[in-house]
């Protein structure tokens, strides 16, 4: 069993930058793909960003379209911590923002296929 739990959301304007970071409990965190969703009211959980290691210094992420550019997934094997930063942020960018697990060869982009989930974190981008 993976516990999972995130940080880091707050209230923000447009144009400007949160980190949020996410723990994960167990001794094989590296063994997983880490992955961001988020969630607006009246809208499904879309993904936003995950991340795989390869081993040594390689790591290989994936980003949702609207993000790239703006957004930065990244990893701590040591300390079994995945972080998103985001730039540039957009009040579309408001969301619950949840972080996921899922022990994999490949990255998935449906929440369907994630095993853990935390109980996230609020994003509010102000115009």
């Amino acid at each position: 069993q993976v516990q999972v739990v995130e940080s880091g959301g707050g209230l923000v304007q447009a144009g400007g930058s949160l980190r949020l970071s996410c723990v994960a409990s167990g001794r094989t965190f590296s063994d997983y793909i880490m992955g961001w969703f988020r969630q607006a009211p009246g809208k499904e959980r879309e993904f936003v960003a995950a991340i795989r290691w390869s081993g040594g210094n390689v790591y290989f992420a994936k980003y949702e379209d609207s993000v790239k550019g703006r957004f930065t997934i990244s990893r701590d094997n040591a300390k079994n911590t995945v972080y998103l930063q985001m730039n540039s942020l957009k009040p579309e960018d408001t969301a619950v923002y949840y972080c996921a697990a899922k022990r994999s060869a490949t990255i998935p982009m449906d929440y369907h296929e994630y095993d853990y989930w935390g109980q996230g974190t609020q994003v509010t981008v102000s115009s």
